[in-house]
């Protein structure tokens, strides 16, 4: 099994990469949001009580997805670096993955913050979140946070082997899916067994 980690800010494009992926490797996504807006009509998620039952919900797919006979899960995150528990977290579900066997791969999304709020409005990500929908809320919040987290690695933060990061900036949704699927999906090309033809 291969777990395809996308990490990086809100309204980056881990969502519609993770779209692109999904037809290019057939592994289903989970995106962060989809258990955002399961729980969200009824208990908001910005309070205690709704994180809590967004991790709780997640937890219980990411065992299911563990311990099934797929060949992969596409997931994404919004990894907060600067705030404490945060590896902790993600560690606690790598380690999920990794005791069922699992070889994880890591993709780390960036792009600016114009380009992330003109990404916010988009419509397949409205059509997907609807949470997002206020868009003065929503896009008061992608600045919030851009301003109060980091949520894109420094040098050397990301220590995992199999690890890409890519500025998705000036690429499209397909673009960024391919890299990631030639880097670690493709199979490697077969050694070519046949005799050498003479040059005589």
């Amino acid at each position: 099994m291969k777990i395809i980690f996308l990490i990086g800010p809100h309204a980056v494009g881990k969502m519609t990469v993770g779209q692109a992926l999904e037809k290019l490797t057939g592994f289903p996504l989970f995106h962060n949001h989809t258990t955002i807006e399961l729980v969200h009509p009824f208990v908001s998620y910005g309070t205690p009580a709704g994180r809590k039952l967004v991790n709780q919900v997640r937890e219980l797919f990411f065992k299911a997805f563990a311990e099934s006979d797929g060949a992969g899960y596409i997931l994404t995150f919004v990894w907060a670096f600067s705030e404490p528990g945060e590896r902790e977290y993600i560690e606690s579900v790598t380690r999920l993955f990794e005791e069922a066997g699992a070889e994880l791969c890591w993709v780390e999304l960036e792009a600016g913050i114009e380009t992330r709020l003109e990404r916010n409005r988009t419509e397949n990500r409205l059509l997907h979140k609807p949470s997002k929908r206020d868009l003065a809320f929503s896009e008061r919040n992608v600045a919030a946070s851009h301003e109060k987290y980091r949520l894109n690695s420094l040098p050397g933060e990301m220590p995992e082997e199999n690890y890409l990061r890519i500025d998705n900036t000036d690429l499209s949704a397909e673009e960024v899916a391919q890299m990631i699927f030639d880097r670690f999906v493709a199979p490697a090309p077969s050694p070519d067994k046949s005799p050498p033809q003479s040059t005589v």
